[in-house]
């Protein structure tokens, strides 16, 4: 019978690391201090901060996230409640309602980059520049391949 070696195979040393990723990233003190905030919702503020030079609309959450009109009304109402976001009406348009970010989401948002900063720092050391270009080089490989 023919044995597989582990070791040498590229999916599961991807499987593994992407285990230990995030054990790794689950145990940083962000997420003890935001345990009342879902992975959703960090997600969401994510979206938002990243598209903050644009009007989102809850339209757009549901498109971003595949969500069903009735799932995003119920996790923004929640974020409103929880002083995470605000609507606001525009200008051009008196339905419609943009969705803001308020001051506690961007120090959410704030605390949560620097968390990713230092734990790709962790993850890059002793790694050489050469060997992370190759590195990259690679995934955008396997990327491609899973793609086709």
């Amino acid at each position: 019978m023919f044995k597989i070696n582990k070791d040498k195979m590229v999916g599961f040393e991807i499987k593994t690391v992407h285990n230990l990723l995030k054990r790794d990233f689950e145990s940083l003190p962000i997420h003890k201090e935001m345990k009342n905030i879902t992975a959703m919702q960090k997600w969401i503020i994510g979206y938002l901060s990243d598209n903050e030079d644009k009007d989102i609309f809850q339209r757009d959450i549901e498109e971003e996230f595949s969500v069903r009109r009735s799932t995003a009304t119920g996790i923004l109402q929640l974020m409103e409640k929880n002083n995470l976001i605000k609507r606001e009406p525009v200008s051009y348009d008196a339905r419609l309602k943009k969705i803001v970010l308020t001051q506690k989401a961007l120090d959410i948002q704030n605390e949560i980059n620097q968390e990713i900063k230092a734990h790709d720092k962790k993850l890059s050391q002793n790694i050489s520049k050469d060997d992370l270009e190759i590195f990259f080089k690679v995934m955008k490989q396997i990327r491609k391949n899973l793609g086709e």
